[in-house]
């Protein structure tokens, strides 16, 4: 099956924008199990052993699938991980996945959207978390970058609880080249700073004061570094999470939740 969105754009969608691929014989059985998941195909690595073939042979008929082939070398590449995949992989369906363009050209005109971006973040159960979390609070975007943040794979999966597969996600070369995007139409972008992070005796306002105008995107950074120089480039401003003295700064995936959260809170 080939993704075909309904979008007023009409550029292409590679399917890395459209699917998310599951490795690892478990997490293939489970997502095949599921029957609120669309599977677009599995693909199991030749030279399996027999009981292998036979289970995904099953359990991909099932579902209405064939079982496809691949050499071992071949099912590495489509799975992005040659340590973890045991050999088999599958391809499911992400409904709510697109490119950024797509999502801009579908945004009515003037209509309010919330997004958030994932900048430099490097641990998959950080995104996983975030991935429900936002999903969770009803915002309309998670921009989740092909370069500098991990893919959805089965670690970010089970951190989301299964939501990564169903969550807005929004896909751009780089967390720059989405804010570009989205500040060229009409979005205003905030970076989400620690209280010291503006320098010593001052702060960024508080996210729970600072005026959000209706289209907005707020930036998570990394857990080390938190949010990359590049990206500071291109944002309107900061706010931040005021915080009892004593801690400096909170994990990124709850900071990123108690974001999401004041931000469907605005919303009503």
């Amino acid at each position: 099956m080939s993704p075909s969105p309904s979008s007023r754009s009409d550029r292409p969608v590679s399917p890395k924008d459209a699917f998310v691929t599951v490795y690892g014989r478990k997490p293939v059985l489970e997502a095949l199990g599921d029957p609120a998941l669309e599977v677009d195909k599995v693909v199991l690595a030749e030279g399996a052993d027999r009981d292998a073939v036979r289970t995904f042979t099953e359990a991909a008929r099932a579902r209405g699938l064939v079982l496809q082939r691949a050499s071992a070398q071949r099912v590495k590449v489509l799975a992005g991980n040659g340590r973890q995949d045991q050999g088999v992989l599958a391809d499911v369906v992400a409904p709510r996945m697109r490119p950024i363009e797509h999502f801009l050209a579908d945004l009515p005109d003037h209509a309010d959207a919330r997004v958030l971006v994932l900048d430099g973040l490097t641990n998959p159960a950080n995104v996983g978390m975030i991935l429900r979390s936002a999903t969770g609070a009803g915002l309309e975007g998670v921009l989740l970058p092909r370069r500098g943040a991990p893919a959805i794979d089965p670690l970010v999966i089970k951190a989301s609880a299964g939501v990564a597969f169903h969550a807005p996600v929004l896909r751009a070369r780089s967390a720059a080249d989405g804010l570009a995007a989205l500040a060229e139409a009409g979005f205003v972008l905030l970076g989400l700073d620690g209280p010291g992070a503006a320098g010593p005796g001052t702060a960024p306002p508080s996210l729970f004061e600072a005026e959000l105008p209706g289209r907005v995107a707020l930036v998570v950074g990394g857990e080390t570094d938190g949010i990359t120089d590049d990206v500071r480039g291109e944002l309107h401003g900061t706010v931040t999470i005021p915080l009892a003295p004593g801690v400096e700064s909170l994990n990124a995936a709850v900071a990123a939740s108690v974001a999401c959260f004041e931000l469907a809170r605005r919303r009503g």
